[in-house]
């Protein structure tokens, strides 16, 4: 009876996570692992503060907007299951 439901919103995170994954691989996300593992240790890696620019915080609201929209869709979706279901 919510099979469907929950299978579509498991393929649905499924194909998210997949799409996300090979962006960090286009990006380079994963290229320098041997810095990556020694970055906790370093005691200097305070740098200058970051400005944060308009794109910067234009893509914050983005991202917030789409996390969102998705929690939005699965409440629908499991409402509109809950409420179906006799």
């Amino acid at each position: 009876m919510y099979a469907p439901y929950f299978i579509t919103y498991m393929l649905a995170g499924l194909i998210l996570s997949v799409l996300v994954f090979l962006w960090a691989l286009r990006a380079g996300q994963f290229r320098d692992q041997k810095r990556a593992r020694f970055l906790p240790l370093d005691e200097g890696a305070e740098g200058q503060p970051v400005v944060v620019s308009r794109m910067n915080r234009i893509q914050g609201y983005v991202i917030l907007g789409l996390a969102c929209a998705g929690l939005l869709a699965m409440g629908i979706t499991l409402g509109y299951s809950i409420l179906t279901a006799r």
